[in-house]
């Protein structure tokens, strides 16, 4: 029952959209004997790929076209797999788990077929093994130079190697590929122009109708009926109008996807499909205790349920499966309408586009994050796509959640989109007022009035550009307004100074604007209100039933245009749901003075000569961290990640086997006083990183199966460096994985830093990476 349900996962996105939602390559492990840690080929290798990552990121800064990176890759055929490799079906472990033939540092290295062409990064050919072009055989010189195909990976001569085409492993920019591979990937892209149809029960039509007892198979129909199909069923896929970025957005299907239900059996299921809408809604109005789980595609899942939130019947629609592409899960709460019939599918086909352009182009959603919808999406026009927030205030009592980190999105209309671009608190807020929940709420209402209308005489006019989006208000994270009586104080993590420079050098002379962010510790926020005149006016929200003490801001202005003879020290003001700061020029050059130095500085505002009760501007540097990772957890054992820097590896590794994928996704770095983003031994750092989460995933490329079949799909390695100590611990589920994976880890990772010298001194590190187990789907 395992390997039927795993067979017909691959349904819906890509049955109905016609494209796969997984990279599409396909790779085997070559003999460990063709790569040895210490060829200065490697080196070669490295030093390029760090060359082009560093090119790639300041062209990225300045906004400039950015090269292909460069990575490792061969396009010979694959070698036949060892059949005492094979993943086994059994519960238990196999022998071949342990690694004891293994002799080199890193294990195999992938491989791809011609299918995989330009989907995943490719294994280069050394330059030493190229002495002459590949293709045409001339000899390299000093002015015959060589180039690699950011495609196949070998070596040509320009004239050979003269063309550009979109890569998908470059996120679409265009690499320099060979004659050959231009050709095949023009060839393929004119094969997939040519419309398919798949049905999501699996069948087509005239086809033998299949037991009930039997597992849905897949059956095949030749091109003449497909063709026919096509014309009859499929409509056009459609670009989102500037949605979440370039992928294409597919066209909601009629049909609800098909259902996965537990057999009973610890990790085995059934799908089930064809149900009706009418009987599912009976389900769910009869108040199941389990929810129903929509399979969206291999790796994703829709997990829906109708609640009571707050006194309101709503659907809560879930995303599982998008932490293995990086991306948060997605929780929807849609207040739903008087008799309604129909399952919010429009949800669903949006859950999609979310998890294809995490996983195609690292296009990830975070607190404050909004993705957008072509008209019509939930049976309105007006209807412009979701505001993503974090929990905070709110309650969630009985919300089936997901595991940290989640978000919740809020629907929000045309009218306030530029608002969601620009300045998203500000919609954020207001819409708490509206609905009166601190500091916003978490469900989502149709067919309402918008809450703000054209943008006329804001301040925001001043300091955002709404037209073409070329600069917005610059905001710090963790940088929070408090506003008291007689005083404010702005309150800057020094962690931040680096990016409050970068705030403080594209700042204009004479006026220093930064936004804020949301006030946790404040019990009350200024909001900011459009009336139907147009007119912008101050008000204020707090949390029910508690006296305001501390009232949070949006952003803050100091303006150089008070002039010395006004008879003013400083004027300050609320403007908005902001504060304004007027000093002289002089007073604003202390200013930036002080946050260049990361001094504390104090701004007292009032007429001359000075009175006592004066008001007083305070910006004061913090020692203590923002808040971040609120409630993820080691998969190893269980440890608190809150408040650990941590960065997300989109597309870096990625392996198959036996039909199952590992991917590396983040990094964590478990020590405080280690910063990623540092000078000292970053490079080397990076790069060994890199090598250990490699070496981890080919030595449980060959049992893939096995972990997934245990449950252990969420894998973590916890690697601690220092001078005495080198330590290796892998694990899932809260506990250490079995001692012959352990063995083998031990072996791979171990020989990985001996084997280069250049690691040795770095300073003392822990890491912790994590890795996710899916369906090849390619």
């Amino acid at each position: 029952m395992r390997q039927a349900v795993t067979a017909t996962l691959s349904v819906w996105g890509e049955r109905r959209f016609g494209y796969s939602t997984l990279k599409d390559s396909s790779e085997s492990l070559l003999d460990e004997r063709k790569l040895r840690p210490g060829l200065k080929e490697d080196s070669v290798i490295e030093e390029k790929e760090l060359a082009e990552n560093e090119q790639e990121q300041l062209e990225a800064v300045l906004g400039l076209p950015s090269s292909p990176v460069e990575d490792t890759h061969q396009t010979d055929s694959t070698e036949p797999s060892d059949p005492s490799l094979d993943c086994k079906k059994g519960g238990g472990m196999e022998a071949s788990l342990v690694c004891g033939g293994r002799k080199g540092s890193l294990g195999a290295l992938p491989m791809q077929r011609c299918s995989s062409l330009g989907t995943t990064a490719p294994q280069w050919v050394p330059d030493s093994q190229a002495p002459a072009c590949m293709k045409c055989g001339s000899k390299f010189s000093f002015t015959k130079r060589r180039h690699h195909c950011r495609a196949c990976g070998k070596v040509f001569c320009v004239v050979c190697c003269d063309l550009r085409y979109k890569l998908t492993h470059l996120g679409g920019k265009e690499g320099r590929v060979c004659v050959t591979c231009h050709s095949a990937l023009m060839n393929r892209t004119l094969r997939k122009d040519q419309k398919k149809v798949w049905f999501a029960d699996n069948l087509l039509p005239q086809c033998e109708s299949r037991s009930a007892n039997s597992s849905p198979l897949h059956r095949s129909v030749s091109h003449t009926e497909r063709a026919e199909l096509a014309q009859a069923e499929v409509s056009d896929l459609r670009a989102g109008d500037e949605v979440s970025g370039n992928s294409t957005k597919p066209t909601p299907p009629k049909d609800l996807p098909p259902i996965l239900t537990s057999t009973g059996v610890k990790g085995d299921y059934t799908l089930e499909e064809k149900r009706t809408e009418s009987s599912l809604l009976e389900e769910l109005e009869r108040g199941l205790a389990a929810p129903l789980v929509f399979v969206l595609n291999a790796n994703l899942l829709a997990v829906v349920k109708i609640v009571s939130y707050v006194n309101r019947r709503c659907w809560c629609v879930m995303s599982k499966g998008m932490h293995a592409v990086g991306q948060p899960e997605v929780v929807i709460l849609l207040q739903c309408l008087p008799e309604e019939k129909r399952f919010p599918t429009d949800i669903f086909n949006h859950f999609i586009q979310i998890y294809w352009d995490a996983q195609t182009a690292g296009k990830l959603l975070n607190h404050l994050s909004h993705s957008l919808v072509s008209r019509g999406f939930l049976g309105n026009t007006e209807h412009a796509g979701f505001l993503y927030v974090r929990p905070t205030f709110q309650s969630l009592e009985g919300l089936p959640l997901p595991a940290p980190p989640f978000l919740f999105g809020v629907l929000m209309l045309r009218a306030e989109a530029p608002w969601a671009k620009a300045f998203p608190l500000r919609l954020m807020l207001r819409l708490g007022a509206e609905y009166r929940f601190y500091p916003c709420p978490l469900f989502s209402v149709r067919f309402r009035e918008p809450l703000f209308g054209p943008v006329n005489n804001s301040i925001m006019r001043l300091l955002v550009d709404f037209r073409f989006y070329r600069y917005t208000l610059p905001t710090v994270p963790g940088l929070v307004v408090d506003l008291e009586a007689r005083s404010t104080c702005i309150r800057i993590p020094k962690t931040r100074h680096p990016e409050l420079l970068k705030a403080l050098n594209k700042s204009n002379e004479r006026v220093l604007a930064l936004g804020a962010c949301f006030n946790e510790q404040a019990d009350s926020h200024l909001i900011c209100v459009q009336t139907a005149d147009g007119q912008y006016q101050t008000q204020a929200i707090s949390i029910h039933s508690q006296p305001r003490r501390v009232t949070g801001s949006c952003f803050f202005v100091f303006s150089g245009a008070l002039k010395p003879s006004s008879g003013y020290l400083a004027k300050s003001s609320i403007v908005e749901d902001g504060l304004m700061v007027q000093v002289t020029m002089e007073a604003l050059a202390d200013l930036r003075r002080s946050l260049r130095d990361m001094k504390d500085f104090t701004v007292a505002c009032g007429k001359l000569p000075p009175a006592e009760r004066q008001e007083y501007v305070h910006i004061q540097w913090q020692d203590e961290e923002p808040r971040f990772n609120k409630g993820i957890i080691s998969p190893i054992d269980g440890k608190s990640m809150e408040s650990l820097t941590n960065i997300k590896t989109h597309q870096r590794l990625e392996y198959r086997a036996n039909g199952k994928l590992i991917r590396w996704t983040e990094v964590f770095y478990l020590l405080k006083d280690q910063h990623p983003n540092g000078l000292n031994n970053h490079t080397s750092q990076n790069r060994l990183t890199e090598r250990l989460a490699r070496a981890f995933c080919l030595a449980l490329c060959q049992s893939l199966c096995l972990l997934k079949e245990d449950g252990m799909t969420k894998l973590a390695l916890r690697v601690t460096l220092d001078g005495q100590k080198m330590e290796f611990l892998a694990g899932s589920n809260g506990q250490r994985l079995p001692d012959p994976y352990q063995e083998c880890l031990n072996q791979s990772l171990t020989s990985v830093v001996q084997s280069n010298s250049q690691y040795q001194g770095l300073a003392a590190c822990q890491l912790e990476l994590i890795f996710y187990i899916l369906e090849d789907t390619s």
